[in-house]
């Protein structure tokens, strides 16, 4: 890095502009990284042909996407300019241009100025200095350099210029583009109380920009939904947690098959920040706590297994959370005997219509164990098999608890021949028993299965 200070002396004015007024930015970001930003300001037309700037666009604009709309105007020609000034960037754009070097001598202070050719800047700045070629040192000697001028194209922010032609006159222009960089996820806190089968959820817009620039004092507005984009994988989405999907309609605005998440008052985004607004706070919330085993088809094992963690809540309006919740990650807190909430493990969740009920898992259980064992596999013919599978539910806490065991893998023709407590039919993949386990006991679950193979 060159010890250097830039000094930049413009030699003429800049050609002069049509006055801009303050921005009014309205940004409308989606949760995949991706941002729709609209721009008004007031322009004045000189019923000429005259180029407009719009300076502190986003670093990463999609030019294709840029519109300008404003009355009575035609837009001519548009042009991104994003080589940003830096001095690394200005003497890489000054290659073959004439640039004064000012020298300060250490001991007595006085400047000596000489004229310079930049011949090349890669990796280091080789001048032409008269009749002689000089490598600018990087030796801590005090050194300036000034240039005539900004080298073209060069900006000091991401500006977009447009060449356009308006009846004369000043009326608001309004500029839109879709950029990444903007982005938005959900964030839950929940504090369950196992003593009145209640949790409070509290749910957090994170914002991200690292769009390479700040919005000032913008309206924004969230978008939850996942919008197709030309080359974006259409991969399922993930749905974590949810048991059944809700049919209840809320109040809350919606855009197409998406709805939408006003932030209340407009806000400063800055650049390379994170920001946090409340969107949900709700309190006393019905819930539940349990545990859940699941196994897969003939699955035994040598040594018991912890069961899952599990809590089930519903966001329906009576009696749940009342609100569509956007997707993101729920962090599960309980308070301790000194009444200090504790964190006991997370779980994300898709996008959750309002009316569903979920079922969340923050961990494996240390007390509550489940051991799934083969018993005996026997064939009755070519085509069939009878398998006795036993699952010994053990349970160290000095209460009750209730075990929800689910084999999966059976297939659409597999039935349950015998058991020693009724099961329940989820799909044609699995079966599933509610097992009470007394307090510092064990209980052994018993099936016998009828299946193919």
């Amino acid at each position: 890095m060159l010890h250097r200070s830039i000094a930049l002396t413009l030699a003429a004015a800049a050609v002069a502009m049509p006055a801009l007024a303050e921005p009014g930015v309205t940004i409308t970001i989606y949760a995949d990284n991706q941002a729709l930003v609209q721009d008004t300001r007031a322009i004045t037309f000189t019923g000429q042909r005259q180029r407009v700037e719009f300076k502190n666009v986003s670093a990463q604009i999609r030019p294709e996407t840029a519109s300008l709309n404003a009355g009575d105007m035609a837009i001519i020609e548009q042009n991104f300019d994003y080589d940003l000034l830096s001095p690394a960037k200005i003497m890489e754009n000054a290659v073959g241009q004439t640039i004064t070097l000012v020298r300060t001598n250490p001991a007595t202070g006085a400047e000596t100025r000489e004229q310079a050719v930049v011949l090349a800047a890669n990796g280091g700045v080789v001048l032409q200095i008269g009749s002689r070629i000089e490598v600018l040192r990087d030796d801590g000697l005090p050194v300036r350099v000034i240039f005539d001028k900004v080298p073209p194209n060069m900006r000091a922010e991401p500006t977009l210029s447009m060449l356009v032609q308006g009846t004369a006159g000043t009326r608001e222009a309004s500029l839109r583009y879709l950029t990444p960089g903007l982005g938005w996820r959900a964030d839950y806190v929940a504090l369950f109380d196992e003593a009145k089968g209640q949790i409070d959820v509290q749910g957090w817009v994170t914002l991200t920009n690292n769009s390479g620039t700040t919005y000032d004092n913008a309206q924004t507005v969230l978008v939850a939904g996942t919008p197709r984009l030309l080359g974006q994988r259409n991969s399922p989405r993930y749905n974590g947690g949810l048991v059944e999907a809700g049919t209840e309609t809320g109040s809350r605005e919606r855009l197409g098959d998406y709805y939408l998440y006003p932030l209340a008052e407009r806000t400063t985004i800055a650049n390379m920040q994170t920001k946090q607004v409340s969107f949900l706070d709700v309190h006393g919330a019905p819930a539940s706590h349990g545990y859940q085993a699941s196994f897969g088809w003939l699955q035994t094992a040598d040594q018991p297994i912890s069961a899952a963690t599990v809590y089930q809540f519903s966001n329906s309006a009576q009696g749940g959370l009342g609100d569509q919740l956007p997707a993101g990650v729920v962090r599960f807190y309980i308070k301790d005997s000194r009444g200090q909430a504790q964190f006991i493990g997370e779980h994300a969740i898709g996008h959750t219509p309002m009316g569903s009920k979920l079922s969340i898992s923050t961990g494996d259980a240390f007390d509550v164990k489940v051991q799934p064992v083969v018993e005996d596999r026997q064939r009755l013919s070519s085509s069939r098999w009878k398998t006795t599978m036993r699952y010994t539910l053990s349970n160290a806490l000095p209460k009750p608890v209730t075990v929800r065991v689910v084999q999966r893998g059976l297939w659409g023709d597999t039935k349950v021949s015998a058991e020693s407590r009724k099961s329940e039919r989820l799909d044609a993949d699995s079966v599933a028993w509610n097992v009470p386990v007394p307090a510092n006991g064990k209980v052994d679950l018993n099936a016998t299965f009828d299946s193919r193979y």
